[in-house]
C-alpha cells in the first residue's frame, strides 16, 4: 500500500474535518492506501472547531496545529518535520455574505494564503526531488462559484467554462485557482485542482443554509429565504466530496482540473421544504408547517441565480460518482444535527464569545 503523509489545511472546518475523518477512516479500504499521518493546519477562526475532531483526540496519526497558511516558516517546518508527501489545501474564507462585508480577509486568506502555501510547497518539492523522492502531490480545492452564474437553460459548468466571479469570495478563489495553475506550468509543482458544488452534511458552521434552517425548524423560528427562493444550486453530500478529493489527490493528472458535483440541482425554496419535511420525519412531534415558517427576505447583492456542475470528467477519468442521493444525504444530515445538539451549542457559544471579544 502507498503510504500517504498529508498536510490538510483548514482541517477543522466543515469540509476539512470531514476529509480528515475520511482519510483516517474509509480511505484505506476504498483507495488501497495507508494514511500514516495527517497534519491538520487550521487557524481555528469562528468556522474551525476542535470539537469537530474530538473523536480523533487519541489517534496518533492526527496532529492538529493552530496556525495560518500565510506563515511560510510554519508550513515549511511541518512539511519537513513529518516528511509529508501531500498537501490537501482547503483553508479558505467561504461565506459570500461575509465577503461582501469584509472582502480584505478573503483576499488575504484565499489569494495571498494560497500563494504562500504554493511557494512553500515549491521549495519543499524541489528538496525532495533532489533527494530522489517524486511522490509529492498538491491538491488545490476550489468552488464552482468561480464560474459565475448560469441562466435557466445554460449547460452546466465544465472544466473549460470561462471564469466570471461575481463576489469578493468567488474572485479570491478564482485568483487562487490561477496561481495554482501558474505553479504547475512555471515551476512544475505537481498540482491538481478541484471545483465543487454546494456541500452539505455534518460539522457545517450554523450560518450556512442547511444547518441554519435545521436549527430554526427545530426551534420553530422563521426561515429567511433570499429573494423569491428560485436561486438554483447543485447539492453535494460532503463525504462524496471527500471521496472525490482523495481520488483527485491520488490519481488526478497533474495540471488538470476536476469538477465535483452532486448531480442534484434544486431551487433554494425546494431545499428548505425538503429540510422541513426531513425534520418532521425525524421528529414527528414537531410537525412544522412550511407556510408558517418560511419568510422571504431582500436578496443579497450579486446573488448568482444558478450553479450546476458537469462532473463527467472525474467520472470518466477517475471513476468517481456520488453515492448519496439528495434524499439519503438529507436524512443523514438532519439526523446528525438532531443527534449533536451539544456540538451546535458549543459552536454558537464560541462564536458569541469571539464576537464579544471583537466588540
Amino acid at each position: 500500500m502507498a503510504d500517504r503523509r498529508i498536510l490538510v489545511t483548514g482541517g477543522a472546518g466543515f469540509i476539512g474535518s470531514n476529509l480528515v475523518h475520511y482519510l483516517l477512516g474509509k480511505a484505506e479500504q476504498e483507495h488501497g492506501i495507508t494514511v500514516s499521518k495527517v497534519v491538520n493546519l487550521d487557524k481555528l477562526t469562528y468556522a474551525g472547531n476542535r470539537s469537530s475532531l474530538a473523536s480523533l483526540a487519541d489517534d496518533p496519526r492526527h496532529v492538529l496545529v493552530e496556525g495560518d497558511i500565510q506563515n511560510s516558516e510554519l508550513v515549511a517546518f511541518l512539511l519537513r518535520k513529518y516528511n509529508l508527501n501531500a498537501i490537501m489545501h482547503l483553508a479558505a474564507e467561504s461565506h459570500v455574505d461575509r465577503s461582501i462585508d469584509s472582502p480584505e480577509e478573503f483576499i488575504m486568506t484565499n489569494f495571498v494564503g494560497t500563494f504562500k502555501l504554493l511557494d512553500a510547497a515549491r521549495v519543499y518539492h524541489k528538496e525532495r526531488q533532489a533527494a530522489g523522492q517524486s511522490d509529492f502531490r498538491f491538491l488545490h480545492v476550489s468552488t464552482d462559484e468561480v464560474f459565475g452564474s448560469l441562466g435557466p437553460s445554460d449547460p452546466a459548468f465544465s472544466e473549460t467554462t470561462p471564469y466570471a466571479p461575481n463576489s469578493p469570495y468567488s474572485a479570491s478563489k478564482a485568483g487562487s485557482d490561477h496561481l495554482a495553475r501558474s505553479y504547475v506550468h512555471t515551476f512544475h509543482l505537481p498540482v491538481v485542482t478541484t471545483n465543487c458544488s454546494n456541500n452539505y452534511g455534518p460539522f457545517q458552521f450554523p450560518e450556512k443554509l442547511m444547518p441554519l434552517m435545521i436549527q430554526k425548524v427545530i426551534r420553530g423560528e422563521k426561515l429567511p429565504v433570499y429573494g423569491d427562493g428560485s436561486n438554483v444550486r447543485d447539492w453535494l453530500y460532503v463525504e462524496d466530496h471527500c471521496r472525490g478529493l482523495t481520488l483527485a489527490m491520488l490519481k488526478g493528472e497533474i495540471g488538470e482540473t476536476y469538477n465535483i458535483g452532486g448531480k442534484c440541482e434544486m431551487k433554494n425554496i425546494e431545499v428548505v421544504h425538503a429540510l422541513i419535511n426531513a425534520v418532521n420525519a425525524e421528529r414527528p412531534d414537531l410537525n412544522r408547517d412550511p407556510a408558517e415558517l418560511i419568510t422571504f427576505v431582500k436578496d443579497r447583492p450579486g446573488h448568482d441565480r444558478r450553479y450546476a456542475i458537469d462532473c463527467t470528467k472525474i467520472g470518466r477519468e477517475l471513476g468517481w460518482q456520488p453515492q448519496e442521493t439528495f434524499d439519503s444525504g438529507m436524512r443523514k444530515t438532519v439526523r446528525w444535527y438532531l443527534d449533536h445538539a451539544n456540538w451546535i451549542e458549543e459552536i454558537e457559544r464560541k462564536y458569541q464569545l469571539q464576537r464579544l471579544g471583537q466588540a
